[in-house]
């Protein structure tokens, strides 16, 4: 849906830092991607509560389907993780800026 690179062999790390280069300094997509990477296991061990946490920092920076792919998430998440997302969510600053 995400990584479409037909005909090349798709590395999930490299993909994964160059997202985060992008969403250390704000932009939504780029968080959107790093969520569906941890909420999927893609080239990361499956981790709901750091995509819980970038869905949450995506959907804060205008990334439409962040919202709604964050709440359906929350649904295979306790309390605890949920609040330790928002958390993180919230100490998280920009580099750069």
């Amino acid at each position: 849906m995400y990584f479409n690179g037909e005909g090349v062999q798709k590395d999930y790390q490299q993909a994964l830092r160059w997202f985060r280069l992008a969403a250390d300094q704000g932009e939504a997509l780029a968080q959107t991607k790093i969520a569906i990477m941890y909420d999927e296991g893609q080239g990361v061990p499956k981790n709901f509560v750091q995509a819980y946490k970038w869905y949450s920092l995506a959907a804060t920076n205008g990334d439409k389907p962040a919202p709604q792919l964050r709440d359906l998430l929350a649904n295979q998440m306790t309390p605890v993780q949920i609040a330790e997302a928002q958390r993180l969510a919230q100490e998280w600053k920009p580099k750069g800026k």
